[in-house]
Formats: structure tokens, C-alpha cells, sequence
């Protein structure tokens, strides 16, 4: 791809709404070339983004502006989110789900701070990464968009400055601060979150979760203490009920019982693919004892539109592992950053009308890429073409636009 001439609308915009939260103006244009190679570049590296424009930075300038420069990642957190409550469709609502999910972004060096060997359930591995713990916030528009996160360290990894706090303790401290925000919604998670301790401190801030609940663990029916697959065999089909939403019909049994070191009631929904299946296909349990199966199940569904989407989008299109900086904070700064260009992609996203710089009305993240890339290469023909009018010859241009 040619050179970058100039900075597509997206960006432009992303300057205007955050560029006071940097400390002067060589800070804004480099944050606003960062941000538009997390979007456009072929390499996503601070080397490959500084390689795409036409006036190349120094890849020490951006190196700089990561891991130097005196700006405050959780300043432009908090005016990302406000931001975002701008629009209907992304603005928080009671309504609203919290999403809890863990991901491990994969890196080359084992110099990074804070990277380790985890095991990767999905490659069945163990690879060098980070393992990120993030909270997404869903709006019932569809919408979704990462609220923060936290970075796990191991306990070799930590000292006194920065003692060991497990996963729990990073969920935990997620959902102080999404309270503390006063942030609506309830909370959602995997089974490796649906844990006595996180769901003890949602419901002391008298907020709703749902969660995924393992078949190995011990629930109280009736007084009596049994596995929930133990207790799943008990339920004979006659107790099925059956329901469809959409094309897809389910059968479930509900019912309120009790969890050892858990100190409230919850209530389990088991949920089976067909009437006589001999196995369920998955329990839930929340603290909602008196909501029904079918919202239950609406709200729970949100979990993974606001978690698996937001952790593909951001690795394939938005380079969330490509930053190779070994320092925390520089690291710390890229997430940020692609969380802020996120945002900004989804609000453009299924538009009621086709932006000017779209052309198209865009459905997902990759399409606004996409389009994004088109939108620079317009610019940069744009600019060769008056550049010819004016005499520069067709090797300059070629220069110029590092294509000779």
C-alpha cells in the first residue's frame, strides 16, 4: 500500500474528542499515526506503523510516546467511556450486561514484562503471553465495547510494590470499580469465575450475575449435599420444559438451591438440546432467584457478544498482540489505545446510513477497516494526482509515497 498522506475521518475525529488528554501537540500527531496504523498497517509493530506514512516518524518517536511520554492511559479511559454515553447505542442502560472474560495475547519475546508460559486451551499448548483479564460492557442495542482490564502477573513475577494478586482478586477489583463508576448492568461470566468469592462480592454490591456452572461442583438440594451432575440424573424428562427462541428450541428445568461457602440462595437453570438428551448441555446459576428462564438465558446469551468478538476483532484487525515493547507501561498504553479504536469502530458500526468515508453502511469491525484502508488510499491518490498538477515528477511522487 502506498504511503499515508493523510489521516482518515475516523481519526481526525479521535483527535478532536481525546487530543487534550496528551501533553502537547507533538504527542497528539504521534498518537493519531499510532492510531491509524492499529487500523491500516500491514504490521501492526511500532516499526511497521511509524513505516506507513509518507513523512515516516522516527520509530524512537512512537517508542517514546508509548513508554515516556507524561500522558495518563486511565484519564483517556474514562474519556473513551464518556464519550460512548453520547450515543443511544452504546450508552449505558439498567438493562445492560458486564461481561467477565479472561484472554491470553501471544508474544515473541520472553523479555516482555510480565509475560509467562500459559496453557492455551484453544491451540492446546503452552505459549509466551499476557493473560488479560477484561471487563465488556453490552448495550441491548447489540453494541459492546471492553470497559478496562487488568493484567495478571505470577506470583514469581511480583514484589513488593506490586504483590500477587490472583484471578479472583483481579475480578474482584473489576467489579469494585465498575460500582464505583456506577455502571449498570449485571455481571456475566465462564465457570472458571463462578466461584464463591466473586460471587459472595456481587452480590454484597446487590448486583445480578449469571454464571456458567460446573458439573463437579456441590450444590445443597433439600438439605442434602450432591454433585450437579449427581443431581442432574434425578430429574426425569416428565420435569423438562420445553421453550424456543428464535429457530432454536431448548428444554430446561429451574430450581433454587444452595452452594457451600456461598452465603445467598441462587438459582440453577439446566439446559437441555432435546427432550430425551441424556446429558444437559449446560447449567447456569444467578442470584436473580426470581427471574425466569427465558430472561435468564437473554442475559447470559450477552456473554459472548461481549467477550468473544471484542478479543477476535482486536487480534486480527486491530493488532492487540503485535506490540513487542518489553515495557509494562508501553504495554499498558497499546491496550488502551486499541481499546480506544475499538470504541471508535463500533459506533460506526451498523450506522442507520453509509458514512461519507464508508461509502457502505458497515456491519463489523473488519469491514470498517476495510473501508478505512480505502478511505487513506483515496487520500493518498488524491494527493499524487495534485501533486503531478503541480510538476513534481512522477520519481518524486514515487519517493514521497516510499514506493520507489
Amino acid at each position: 500500500m502506498p504511503a499515508i498522506v493523510a489521516l482518515p475521518q475516523v481519526v481526525e475525529d479521535l483527535v478532536r474528542q481525546c487530543g487534550d488528554a496528551f501533553p502537547n501537540e507533538p504527542a497528539r500527531i504521534h498518537f493519531a499515526e499510532y492510531v491509524t496504523g492499529l487500523i491500516v498497517a500491514e504490521h501492526k509493530t511500532v516499526s511497521g506503523i511509524a513505516r506507513e506514512f509518507a513523512d515516516a516518524p522516527d520509530q524512537s518517536c512512537l517508542n517514546r510516546f508509548l513508554t515516556e511520554s507524561p500522558w495518563d492511559p486511565e484519564r483517556l479511559n474514562q474519556q473513551r467511556l464518556e464519550w460512548l454515553q453520547a450515543d443511544p447505542t452504546t450508552r449505558y442502560r439498567q438493562d445492560g450486561v458486564i461481561a467477565i472474560d479472561n484472554t491470553l495475547i501471544d508474544h515473541d519475546g520472553k523479555l516482555i514484562e510480565d509475560v509467562g508460559y500459559y496453557w492455551d486451551h484453544a491451540e492446546h499448548r503452552h505459549v509466551i503471553a499476557h493473560d488479560y483479564l477484561f471487563a465488556n460492557y453490552v448495550n441491548p442495542s447489540g453494541k459492546h465495547y471492553p470497559l478496562d482490564f487488568r493484567r495478571f502477573r505470577k506470583r514469581e513475577q511480583c514484589e513488593d510494590a506490586h504483590p500477587f494478586a490472583s484471578h479472583t482478586d483481579l475480578v474482584k477489583d473489576m467489579i469494585d470499580w465498575v460500582v464505583a463508576e456506577d455502571i449498570p448492568g449485571n455481571f456475566t461470566f465462564d465457570s472458571y469465575f463462578t466461584n464463591a468469592p466473586v460471587m459472595n462480592h456481587i452480590q454484597h454490591h446487590d448486583r445480578g450475575y449469571i454464571g456458567d456452572l460446573k458439573f463437579n461442583r456441590v450444590i445443597i438440594v433439600k438439605g442434602q449435599e450432591q454433585t450437579v451432575s449427581a443431581w442432574v440424573q434425578t430429574l426425569r424428562p416428565w420435569c423438562r420444559t420445553k421453550f424456543t427462541v428464535g429457530e432454536r428450541t431448548q428444554w430446561y428445568y429451574t430450581t433454587t438451591v444452595r452452594i457451600p461457602k456461598v452465603n445467598h440462595l441462587v438459582r440453577l437453570l439446566v439446559l437441555w438440546s432435546s427432550a430425551d438428551a441424556a446429558e444437559p448441555r449446560k447449567v447456569l446459576v444467578t442470584n436473580r432467584v426470581h427471574w425466569e428462564a427465558h430472561h435468564i438465558l437473554k442475559v447470559y446469551r450477552r456473554r459472548w457478544t461481549g467477550t468473544e468478538p471484542y478479543h477476535r476483532d482486536g487480534k486480527h484487525h486491530l493488532g492487540m498482540g503485535d506490540c513487542q515493547l518489553r515495557d509494562g507501561l508501553g504495554q499498558t498504553r497499546h491496550m488502551h489505545l486499541v481499546m480506544l479504536v475499538y470504541s471508535a469502530l463500533m459506533r460506526q458500526v451498523k450506522h442507520d446510513r453509509a458514512l461519507d468515508w464508508a461509502q457502505t453502511r458497515l456491519m463489523t469491525i473488519g469491514e470498517s477497516c476495510r473501508a478505512i484502508a480505502r478511505e487513506t488510499l483515496r487520500k493518498t491518490l488524491a494527493w499524487a494526482v495534485e501533486q503531478a498538477q503541480r510538476g513534481m515528477s512522477l520519481p518524486e511522487i514515487q519517493h514521497q509515497l516510499a514506493l520507489a
